[in-house]
């Protein structure tokens, strides 16, 4: 009888150590930033409650209040990446891409429905911003433009979750409200967010757009 609880408890201490060691691993079960560890905050939110409190009440008007001219965000990346992300651009964490407020008029040119994303070319003036408008939205170029904290949230699950139900929110109440089957050769205003992912890439989430009769 002894052995076994002698056994047992190695056994513990063993998972114990296993699991002490993944916490180490970044991205696992904890979000480091500079070195440090971040500690959540207590009673951090619920990213879908988050979300459907803080769309219309602050990301949204976030970005429609602190969008650049997309031309001139396009110009500053392709001149020095480094320097226009410190001047116009956000990054969730060291090594992270900078992700960009932008807004813009222009023209669609098409929508590539073969895509999963669904990306929709407009041209403004001589700068090429692509849109995705679905069925598929993906990435986190909203949540870390507007600057959504990890900390903010309970771990690197919710973090990430908040940005799937900020795409949710965009499928729902930006792409469904646009009849995206005749757009092709009309104008549309549109604001959004980018991350930098490429050299010469833009590839926008949109938070709002609006097709010109």
């Amino acid at each position: 009888m002894m052995q076994v609880l002698v056994r047992r408890a190695a056994g513990f201490a063993l998972v114990a150590a296993l699991m002490a060691g993944c916490s180490k691993v970044p991205g696992v079960y904890v979000y480091e930033k500079d070195g440090q560890a971040a500690a959540a905050k207590p009673g951090a939110a619920d990213p879908k409650q988050y979300v459907a409190d803080t769309w219309s009440a602050k990301i949204v008007p976030t970005v429609h209040d602190k969008a650049v001219d997309v031309a001139t965000v396009a110009a500053a990346v392709a001149k020095d990446p480094a320097a226009a992300g410190k001047q116009y651009g956000h990054q969730s964490g060291t090594g992270s891409p900078f992700a960009y407020m932008v807004k813009g008029t222009g023209t669609v040119t098409g929508i590539d429905t073969s895509v999963p994303t669904g990306p929709m070319t407009v041209e403004v003036g001589t700068t090429k911003v692509t849109i995705a408008t679905g069925p598929v939205i993906a990435g986190t170029a909203i949540r870390d433009a507007v600057g959504l904290s990890f900390g903010d949230f309970t771990n690197q699950i919710d973090y990430a979750n908040v940005a799937n139900q900020i795409n949710l929110k965009v499928k729902s109440d930006v792409l469904a409200k646009v009849d995206l089957a005749t757009v092709k050769g009309k104008k549309i205003d549109f604001y959004g967010a980018f991350s930098a992912l490429g050299p010469g890439t833009i590839f926008l989430v949109p938070t709002e757009l609006t097709v010109t009769p």
